[in-house]
C-alpha cells in the first residue's frame, strides 16, 4: 500500500520515469536488491505497472500486469548469464511525448518507454549499456579462442609420438594446467560486476 501511495506521489504514468536516488526506497525493486552482495542501484526507470532497475550485477524487473492491478511479477537478469546486445536509443520527433530504449539481454528484448524530458540522463544508461555489451562481446572472444587452444594441444598431444605411459603423464599434465589456465582466463575476461563502468557513465 506505502509502495502504492510512493508511485501515485511521484506522477507516473505509462511513460516511465526516472527516479533518483532519494527516491529508490519508495519502488518495489529496492526489496530485492541483494545489497549482502554489495549490489547497489545505478539506474532505475518506473512507470505505474513496471520498475527496470539496473544495479551492478542485473538488471531486476519488476513486472505489472497493469496499472490497476497490485499482482507483480519478479525477473531478473545477471549480465554474467545474460548478454546485453543490440542496444538502441530512439528519440523523439516533433510531436512524439516519449523516448525509448531499446535491448536484448539474453535472449529477451527489453523496450523502455521514458518522457523525453529525461533524454540526456537516459543517454548515460545508453552509454553504460553500449559498453558493457562490447566488453562482454570481447571477453567472449577472448575465452573461445582460450578454449579452442588447449583443444589444439591436446589435439597435437594425442597425435604425438610418444609410448603409452609417457601420453598418460603428458595429458594429465596438460588437463590440469588447462584447467588451472581456463579458471584464470575465466575469472578475468568472464565479469559479473560492472558497476565501474555504471559510476563511469551515469551522472546521478
Amino acid at each position: 500500500m506505502l509502495k502504492k501511495l510512493a508511485s501515485d506521489a511521484l506522477g507516473l504514468s505509462d511513460i516511465g520515469k526516472i527516479i533518483g536516488p532519494e527516491d529508490y526506497d519508495k519502488t518495489d525493486a529496492d526489496d530485492y536488491v541483494r545489497h549482502e552482495d554489495n549490489e547497489k542501484i545505478y539506474f532505475l526507470i518506473k512507470t505505474k505497472a513496471d520498475e527496470y532497475c539496473f544495479t551492478n550485477l542485473a538488471l531486476i524487473h519488476v513486472d505489472g500486469e497493469n496499472a490497476a492491478s497490485s499482482k507483480r511479477t519478479l525477473k531478473r537478469f545477471s549480465y554474467s548469464q545474460n548478454k546485453i546486445s543490440n542496444v538502441l536509443l530512439e528519440t523523439a520527433g516533433k510531436i512524439d511525448m516519449d523516448i525509448e530504449i531499446k535491448f536484448t539481454l539474453g535472449n529477451q528484448a527489453i523496450s523502455i518507454d521514458v518522457h523525453k524530458d529525461e533524454i540526456d540522463r537516459l543517454k548515460d544508461l545508453y552509454k553504460a549499456l553500449l559498453y558493457i555489451a562490447e566488453t562482454t562481446h570481447e571477453n567472449n572472444i577472448i575465452l573461445d579462442m582460450a578454449g579452442q587452444s588447449l583443444d589444439k594441444a591436446v589435439t597435437v598431444l594425442q597425435n604425438s609420438r610418444t609410448n603409452d605411459a609417457n601420453l598418460s603423464e603428458q595429458y594429465k599434465e596438460l588437463t590440469e594446467f588447462g584447467f588451472s589456465w581456463l579458471k584464470s582466463v575465466r575469472d578475468q575476461y568472464h565479469e559479473k560486476d560492472f558497476g565501474d563502468v555504471f559510476e563511469k557513465y551515469i551522472n546521478n
